[in-house]
């Protein structure tokens, strides 16, 4: 068995059973007395794209990018398929390279999107993203900060661009919304002073902190993947929702999760979701499996 291949990693008796269980929520028909389509939604880095020391090089596994590809194509109002992610959206829209009809999440909650289907010349808000080679069109959905939230922006980032300063291999990330500090290239103690130091700063500021694996950020709008996550529900009239995540920031999705709902936590770590798998390839054999069932 090798963790690079999705295909060689199986899942336990109890996920397998409980996947098969969500898939027969899934609505047999479209028309006004249709319940919504099946959620299936999901982090981007550490979930469906291995963890790496540069950012821009991530990409989906194959095994994940032909799954999520086969359950967005699934007949139209029985599954969409969501990315909820801490990137910037339009990153997370050109290396995820998301397949027509998928919904996009960025920066945790504060930008949406969608890729759209069929693809056409678009209007001034779509834009031609793609990390692959092909070319799609994604509809975004701006972020509009008051003339307050903008001069708060510009206090974060000049605080964490000090913060990051000092540190090897520290660097800071700009988003619509909010400012990143990561660390992962960096020392151990040097890394949890400057993140101890980022945090205290958001605190001091009064903006939104979020904590994750060799990051905080700080954003100026209340956003997390559980707001995010219900948003989509409410939108679609979905009866269940299926959610992979990795990060401290993805158990804000799990606890807003209910009985009908999937939690898989990729990786180690204490968690509220009910079910686990190791890595990327487990994840990628969730979703491949989750295909299989629903006939995609």
């Amino acid at each position: 068995m090798t963790s690079s291949d999705p295909q060689s990693t199986s899942l336990d008796g109890e996920l397998t059973a409980t996947l098969a269980a969500f898939a027969a929520r899934a609505p047999a028909g479209q028309g006004e007395d249709a319940a919504g389509p099946l959620l299936v939604a999901s982090d981007f880095d550490g979930v469906l794209a291995p963890l790496g020391d540069d950012p821009l090089a991530s990409r989906p596994t194959p095994g994940a990018a032909a799954a999520l590809a086969r359950l967005a194509a699934t007949a139209p109002g029985r599954v969409r398929v969501a990315l909820v992610s801490g990137r910037r959206i339009e990153d997370l829209a050109h290396l995820a390279s998301p397949p027509p009809g998928a919904l996009l999440v960025g920066s945790h909650g504060a930008e949406t999107g969608e890729v759209l289907s069929p693809l056409r010349d678009g209007a001034e808000d779509e834009r031609q993203v793609r990390a692959d080679g092909t070319s799609a069109r994604v509809r975004l959905i701006p972020v509009a900060l008051d003339a307050g939230q903008s001069d708060l922006l510009a206090e974060v980032t000049a605080g964490l661009e000090d913060v990051a300063a000092p540190v090897e291999g520290a660097w800071v990330e700009h988003k619509p919304s909010a400012a990143v500090l990561h660390t992962r290239l960096s020392p151990a103690g040097p890394a949890q002073a400057a993140s101890a130091a980022a945090v205290e700063l958001g605190e001091r500021l009064g903006a939104h902190v979020m904590a994750g694996k060799n990051v905080v950020e700080i954003a100026v709008t209340s956003t997390s993947k559980g707001i995010a996550l219900d948003a989509l529900r409410e939108a679609l009239g979905a009866p269940a929702v299926l959610y992979l995540g990795d990060d401290v920031t993805d158990e804000r999705a799990f606890a807003v999760l209910g009985p009908d709902d999937v939690g898989i936590k990729v990786g180690d770590g204490e968690t509220l979701a009910a079910h686990r798998v190791a890595d990327p390839a487990g994840a990628a054999r969730v979703l491949t499996t989750l295909a299989d069932l629903l006939g995609a």
